[in-house]
């Protein structure tokens, strides 16, 4: 009899210590899951601040730049589609599709307001306006936010990937439902470089 309670008692001790082991596996993927969905966050709101500059942007535009009208309508265009697809991606950064499809969004983006800022270079009286001043240096100032809020959503995207994919918690990871973090990477290199906003 007692042989058997020690036995059970070993038995008992080595699933207790167990269960609190994959507990502590999974508390800690829930962590930094729940850091990367943070700094996501962190790029929405930059996000959500540029695409709310970017009207204003083509409406200052519009008074100078008559002979451009599509020029203005592929911004606005662009900026509904990237507004959009950030939408997507705030919803479940841990989609994969959905931060895809921001990525391809934002880099039509760039390219449109790139667009329309060589097509202002031919209008004076447009790179000399003070409003559009103003707004190009919140557009830039609000680039660089998002870069560096990028970064920190990167690094922790990072962290939560390595941890998931590591011995044994790769294991568990998988059983608790843990689908790896897809990064907030320009693609193409050409789009690495925020779109140029100066106008001095």
């Amino acid at each position: 009899m007692i042989p058997t309670l020690i036995v059970l008692g070993v038995l008992l001790a080595i699933a207790v210590v167990l269960g609190l082991w994959i507990t502590g596996i999974y508390n800690a993927l829930v962590t930094l899951r729940n850091r990367f969905k943070n700094a996501y966050a962190q790029i929405d709101v930059q996000l959500k601040r540029r695409y709310d500059l970017i009207p204003n942007l083509v409406e200052t535009a519009k008074g100078y730049m008559k002979h451009e009208s599509s020029t203005l309508e592929a911004v606005i265009k662009a900026r509904n589609i990237a507004a959009a697809a950030a939408q997507t991606a705030a919803a479940n950064p841990a989609d994969g599709n959905a931060m895809k499809g921001l990525l391809s969004a934002e880099a039509g983006l760039g390219g449109a307001l790139s667009r329309l800022m060589v097509v202002s270079e031919q209008y004076p009286d447009l790179k000399a306006n003070q409003n559009m001043m103003q707004l190009t240096e919140e557009l830039t100032s609000t680039e660089n936010k998002v870069s560096f809020a990028r970064q920190a959503y990167n690094d922790s995207v990072m962290t939560y990937n390595t941890t998931r994919e590591v011995f044994p918690n790769v294991i568990f990871a998988g059983m608790f439902g843990f689908q790896p973090a897809e990064l907030f990477k320009v693609e193409d290199p050409a789009e690495r470089n925020a779109p140029k906003v100066s106008f001095t």
